[in-house]
C-alpha cells in the first residue's frame, strides 16, 4: 500500500526534516517505488509537484528535500500502485478546486467496488479509485452546501458523514485539507505527533538524521505531522485508532470521531 505525510501548522513551516526521511520510503527503505507528490498551501495557492519516478531516485524529490517551502498545510504521497497504471496522472496528491479554494486529496487503500455516480461537475483525469474517491467527495460537498462553504465544524461533520460508509467497504487511508484544515481518515494505519515547547532533538528513522526543534522554532510554534508510520524513533507518535476521523488545524487536533467500521463506538470530540 502507499504511504501518506502530512503537516498542518500554526505558522508557516517548512517540511524539510519529516520529508527527507518519507522519501527514502519510496523504493529504498520501502517498496513504494510507483510514484510520489507532494502540495504546498501558500496563501490560496497550491505549489504541487508530482513525478512518476520512485521518490528516493527522484531529481524533483531532492529539489523538494533542499528547497525550504514554508507552509501551514502540506499533502505528501508515495505510491504502491493497486488500481491504475504508473503514469503523471495517476499520481497523488490530487488537486480540484471547490468554493474558490483549492482542495488536495491523498489516499492509501483499495476500495475497487465504489463506482459512483459522477454528475461531471469533478470528473477524475486518471484511473485510479482514489481520484474517483476525492471527485465524488467534492461533488457529495457541493451538492450538501450549495454555492457556501460551511464552518469548520460542519465540513468535518459531512467528512464523516461520507467517509462512515466508505470506510467500510474497504481500505481507505486518506488526507484532504483546503488549506485551513488538515482532516486525516485512519483505516488501518495513521500516526501523528504534534510539536510544541519544550521542543526537542528529533531522529528519523529512515535515515541517520538529527534536528534540534529548539533552535530552529520559537516558544509560540506548533505543528502537527501525520504519517502512514512514525517517521521518528525517539518521539511519542499517537497511534490513530482504525475508523477514525481527524480534523487538524493550527497545529493541533481539533476533532476527532469514529466512523462506523471502527471497533469501538466513540472517541468524542475534542475542541
Amino acid at each position: 500500500m502507499c504511504q501518506l505525510l502530512g503537516m498542518n501548522c500554526n505558522v508557516p513551516t517548512d517540511i524539510c526534516f519529516s520529508f527527507t526521511g518519507f522519501q527514502k520510503r519510496g523504493g529504498a527503505t520501502d517498496v513504494h517505488a510507483d510514484g510520489w507528490g507532494i502540495a504546498f498551501f501558500e496563501g490560496r495557492a497550491v505549489r504541487v509537484f508530482l513525478d512518476p519516478l520512485p521518490s528516493a531516485q527522484s531529481p524533483i524529490a531532492e529539489l523538494v528535500r533542499n528547497y525550504p517551502i514554508r507552509s501551514l498545510n502540506v499533502i505528501a504521497h508515495i505510491r504502491k500502485a493497486t488500481q491504475g497504471v504508473v503514469t503523471l496522472e495517476n499520481t497523488h496528491p490530487f488537486q480540484r478546486e471547490l468554493w474558490g479554494r483549492y482542495w488536495i486529496f491523498a489516499h492509501n487503500g483499495n476500495l475497487p467496488q465504489f463506482q459512483p455516480r459522477l454528475d461531471g461537475s469533478f470528473v477524475p483525469v486518471g484511473n485510479t479509485d482514489s481520484e474517483r474517491i476525492f471527485c465524488w467527495l467534492l461533488q457529495s460537498l457541493r451538492e450538501r452546501f450549495g454555492a457556501v462553504m460551511p464552518e469548520r465544524a460542519e465540513l468535518f461533520d459531512a467528512l464523516h458523514q461520507l467517509s462512515d460508509p466508505l470506510a467500510a467497504m474497504g481500505i481507505f487511508n486518506y488526507l484532504l485539507s483546503n488549506g485551513d484544515s488538515l482532516f486525516a481518515h485512519s483505516s488501518t494505519e495513521l500516526s501523528y505527533i504534534v510539536r510544541r515547547a519544550p521542543f526537542n532533538v528529533a531522529h528519523l528513522k529512515d535515515e541517520d538524521v538529527m534536528v534540534d526543534f529548539s533552535e530552529v522554532t520559537t516558544p509560540h510554534d506548533r505543528v502537527a505531522i501525520i504519517a502512514t508510520q512514525p517517521l521518528t524513533d525517539n518521539e511519542p507518535w499517537i497511534i490513530m485508532l482504525p475508523g477514525s476521523l481527524w480534523q487538524f488545524y493550527e497545529g493541533e487536533v481539533l476533532a476527532q470521531r469514529l466512523t462506523t467500521a471502527s471497533p469501538v463506538k466513540s472517541l468524542g470530540v475534542d475542541g
